[in-house]
């Protein structure tokens, strides 16, 4: 049976974190049953992970070329396979392909998250010892649970992460075989190959994207997420919306929402942000022939945030991701927050080691797919790409209910944005803008002091902001010639409009 991954990319560690896979020279039954149970414990939530046999491990990593097997043992492991299966508690099977690597053969073994949590496995093979034990995952060991990993292995009973649940209300037929084909094709898997020649469901199956007796086969939300054309149908919170502020105010921007498979969601909106929001600087030194050459931001970074929204969010949530990309920074806001024990303080920090993932199939696939690393590794690399341009630090926040996530880009310091330069242009240039009569009416009150929106209204004898005010307000703020008391925070409740120089010399 041929797993839905590149065996050869597992191996190297580049789609799979290192503590989801374990390396063995030789065939050791109890070795195997124990590494088994404690994948289909699954106790962070990882999503299982794979055994290798016939590979030896040194410091973590593989040896290669492998020590391999010998052909006629593979019939032998995979009888063998059986029994072990029934002798976990509850019975649990794992997905077996024999292959061959640099010209040795090796047995794979996909070990699942299971759905009937917790797991028990014999403590030995052997006949003189009895007792059963449930096994974990350990950073890269597998260990018998103490009490406390057991009393979370209860707790995680009745929780199989929602990405991993049956979808009830959708059928089989919702999978599309075109986009598993596709998928199947650009992550190099051997899958691929047979997909035309294996009933759908079968390819369904080996993908482990639906579940169920043959009678009433159904996709799980994952499956529906990555391979049905319109998962918004199911879940309507699947979405990306992307909004470019043109002003400070809120009142004008554009909006583009994202739509599909989520992974192509996620690639879409990056390319949308990369076109249309990240642009190259070029800022010249006193003294240097040379010129500073950055980004108003870093993509790494970009990248980095959003796939980790997709990531990370609730699908069971109608919220969708807000990517706001404002004058001075974007922001990236996923709901609900992270899972315990991250909290606003641990937030603060440059690495953050998360134990429980809150979408552990769908972390599988955008691995596979190389669009994120899933190993703690998030943060670092969003630091990093704003260091390197030169960019701020990054900053990320969740209440005390953990019921959102922001992460804030901010733009590089050195950006000149381009209302600015239209600004200095103008002041240099001795040039008056034009103004209509409510611009000339609010400019000319702020001559008087600061004024808040309610003042001026009541100055010019409005009951309420109109558009033609709000407007108004924008293209004086564009233009420069008024200013926010409190410009770092827009919506301030305190928040009023003074005059600048460039405002009095309008005036004048």
């Amino acid at each position: 049976m041929a797993l839905p991954v590149n065996i050869e990319k597992v191996i190297q560690g580049s789609v799979v974190e290192t503590e989801r896979i374990e390396f063995k020279r030789g065939w050791n039954p109890e070795d195997v049953i124990h590494t088994m149970c404690a994948f289909a414990n699954d106790i962070n939530n990882l999503g299982g992970g794979y055994i290798i046999i016939g590979i030896e491990e040194e410091g973590g990593s593989p040896v290669l070329p492998p020590a391999g097997l010998k052909q006629n043992q593979l019939d032998a492991m995979q009888k063998k396979l059986v029994e072990l299966s029934n002798r976990i508690q509850p019975t649990y099977f794992a997905v077996s392909e024999p292959t061959e690597i640099q010209g040795e053969y090796i047995f794979v073994l996909y070990c699942p998250g299971g759905d009937n949590r917790p797991y028990k496995a014999p403590v030995s093979l052997s006949d003189k010892t009895r007792g059963q034990a449930h096994w974990i995952r350990r950073y890269n060991s597998t260990v018998q649970a103490n009490d406390q990993e057991e009393q979370k292995l209860h707790e995680l009973a009745a929780k199989i992460p929602f990405d991993d649940r049956i979808n009830h209300q959708a059928s089989v037929n919702d999978i599309k075989l075109s986009l598993v084909k596709e998928f199947l094709q650009e992550i190099d898997s051997p899958l691929f190959e047979q997909a035309d020649d294996i009933p759908f469901v079968e390819l369904c199956r080996q993908m482990q994207i639906v579940k169920g007796p043959v009678e009433n086969l159904k996709p799980i939300n994952v499956g529906l997420l990555l391979f049905n054309d319109e998962p918004h149908q199911f879940f309507p919170g699947a979405k990306i919306e992307v909004i470019i502020y043109q002003d400070e105010v809120g009142d004008r921007f554009s909006e583009k929402i994202f739509t599909g498979p989520i992974h192509k969601q996620l690639i879409r909106a990056l390319e949308y942000l990369q076109t249309n929001v990240i642009r190259e600087e070029v800022a010249k030194v006193e003294g240097q022939a040379q010129a500073n050459r950055f980004y108003n931001y870093p993509y790494a970074a970009i990248e980095e945030v959003l796939a980790n929204a997709v990531y990370h969010r609730s699908y069971e949530l109608r919220n969708t991701i807000e990517v706001n990309v404002r004058l001075d920074e974007i922001e990236v806001l996923s709901f609900p927050g992270p899972l315990p024990p991250v909290d606003n303080e641990m937030l603060q920090k440059e690495r953050i080691i998360a134990r429980d993932y809150r979408n552990r199939r769908i972390g599988d696939f955008l691995k596979e797919l190389q669009l994120t690393e899933g190993r703690s590794t998030g943060f670092p690399k969003i630091y990093k790409a704003m260091e390197q341009n030169g960019s701020p630090e990054p900053t990320f926040e969740t209440d005390s209910n953990r019921s959102y996530f922001l992460a804030k880009l901010p733009v590089h310091e050195q950006v000149t944005s381009p209302n600015e330069d239209r600004v200095q242009a103008r002041v240099q240039a001795g040039v008056q803008a034009s103004l209509n009569k409510t611009e000339q009416q609010i400019l000319k009150a702020c001559t008087q002091g600061e004024k808040s929106s309610g003042e001026l209204l009541d100055i010019l004898g409005y009951e309420t902001r109109t558009r033609n005010f709000r407007d108004a307000l924008s293209h004086l703020l564009e233009l420069g010639l008024i200013a926010y008391t409190i410009p770092d925070t827009p919506r301030h409740p305190d928040q009023k409009y003074k005059i600048t120089e460039a405002g009095k010399r309008q005036i004048e």
